[in-house]
């Protein structure tokens, strides 16, 4: 299964996932490259990195990879963030707490789309993040 359609995507940032990943400066960094962006469609896509960087850095072995894709005429930002652990996420369940847990239900109310590809080794856990139905619908053209 591909995210988006072949060819149609440019990559906007490629990251290492490591225990010592700030979210904050990736957040920064992932607002700066998707300038153009409506507000609740960038807010939508720097929530759906963060559930699923953490996931790594929480349920895997701490280390992985960051994509984030820009489509090339639709409106919509597809992540991607892969790991070394074969254990698919499950909604609704975490072993660190009774608080925790709800990574993957906010992902799947966000997303147009969310899924997980088996690799060598681990996985791929991806999300397609469409412009809101009712919010501001600009993707802007500039991609970074």
């Amino acid at each position: 299964m591909t995210t988006v359609d072949e060819g149609s995507t440019s990559l906007v940032v490629e990251s290492l996932v490591e225990p010592t990943t700030v979210m904050a400066e990736l957040r920064r960094r992932l607002t700066g490259a998707l300038r153009g962006l409506g507000e609740d469609h960038l807010y939508d896509v720097l929530l759906v990195v963060t559930e699923l960087v953490n996931n790594v850095l929480d349920h895997a072995s701490g280390f992985g990879r960051l994509r984030v894709l820009r489509h090339a005429t639709r409106c919509e930002i597809a992540v991607e963030v892969d790991d070394g652990s074969p254990a698919e996420p499950v909604r609704g369940q975490s072993r660190l707490a009774g608080n925790r847990g709800r990574g993957i239900a906010v992902v799947d109310s966000l997303a147009r789309q969310w899924g997980v590809r088996v690799l060598a080794g681990g996985k791929t856990v991806f999300a397609v993040v469409g412009c809101p139905e009712d919010g501001d619908s600009r993707c802007g053209s500039q991609v970074v």
